[in-house]
């Protein structure tokens, strides 16, 4: 990564660059087997695509960039794999976090982490702490997270705030859900790799007004070029928010 990440390279496109793009990250499985590799060598190979989102990310003005990295359901897979994932994670964190302190990259992850390895949960918690007065790019990995967790655990918190009179039932709004959620911030654009249509449990709230670009690429092979192709796509939507499009054109003028 180099120091001017942040720099943003088109700043002339405004409002048409979306500020939180979030990114389910598909098909490393996929090709490793296609080269006759295990599935392990499809996750590191992955690891770069990380490194070259994170880069496009910052150089184009983008404010927050969430990865799916690993579901609540992923645990499903082989014990082998999971394990590899485990210390992959660990190596990443170990190995990036100066990257990410050097280029005012603010790191979080949300999920549940109590699940993972203790030396996994020491490096979470290292990066977060190195990179928390950073002001530029949010950086957001989702690990053992699943959409459906985050809202049911938004509600627990808002239970617990009205059974301690901190609120009341009627306060309950939108705005108190989507503040109460691990990922508060609603995304602009969702783009998933690998081809297939579904979000996956993925950040189900903040996804309600997304733009969604699916791009048949496995995630090893994601690069700037597939990155430019989204955001292309992007600011060729008419974002309208139950509006009609002359209501949209009107608020322009």
């Amino acid at each position: 990564m180099s120091n001017d990440l942040n720099t943003p390279i088109c700043p002339e496109d405004g409002d048409r660059v979306p500020a939180h793009v979030a990114i389910i990250m598909d098909g490393n499985g996929r090709w490793a087997q296609k080269r006759g590799q295990i599935r392990l060598a499809g996750h590191r190979a992955g690891v770069r695509s990380v490194r070259r989102a994170i880069e496009f990310a910052g150089r184009h003005g983008i404010r927050q960039l969430t990865l799916f990295a690993f579901s609540s359901e992923n645990w499903k897979r082989p014990e082998t794999e999971v394990s590899g994932l485990m210390e992959l994670f660990s190596w990443a964190l170990s190995n990036e976090t100066k990257h990410l302190a050097d280029n005012n990259i603010r790191f979080r992850v949300v999920g549940d982490t109590s699940r993972f390895p203790e030396n996994v949960q020491t490096a979470i918690s290292e990066a977060e702490r190195v990179t928390s007065g950073n002001t530029g790019l949010r950086l957001v990995i989702a690990a053992n997270y699943g959409g459906r967790w985050d809202i049911a655990r938004a509600v627990q918190l808002l239970l617990r705030r009205v059974q301690a009179g901190e609120i009341s039932v009627a306060d309950v709004d939108e705005d108190l859900v989507t503040a109460s959620l691990a990922v508060a911030e609603d995304v602009d654009l969702l783009i998933r790799t690998g081809g297939e249509r579904r979000i996956s449990n993925f950040l189900l709230w903040q996804l309600a007004y997304s733009e969604i670009y699916i791009s048949d690429v496995l995630w090893p092979d994601f690069d700037s070029s597939v990155f430019q192709a989204a955001l292309d796509y992007y600011r060729g939507r008419e974002r309208r928010f139950g509006r009609t499009s002359e209501q949209v054109q009107e608020r322009m003028l």
